[in-house]
């Protein structure tokens, strides 16, 4: 299971790196990644410093550090 978060947090790197700033939203419909990983991959991403969050209302925008 924790390869599954690794390869979606690879995903949603790549996706930012090719890019840049994002949605949540949009990252999660154009890689096809499930909400649930998603979200673990946003965690994983943010332990190790690699991410941004930047929130609006009710959409969370993703950056590469």
């Amino acid at each position: 299971m924790l390869n599954t978060f690794g390869d979606a947090a690879g995903k949603v790197w790549q996706y930012l790196d090719q890019n840049g700033t994002a949605s949540v939203t949009k990252i999660t419909n154009e890689t096809e990644i499930s909400k649930n990983d998603m979200q673990r991959a946003i965690g994983w991403l943010l332990k190790e410093d690699k991410l941004s969050i930047e929130v609006k209302g009710r959409i969370e925008t993703l950056s590469l550090k």
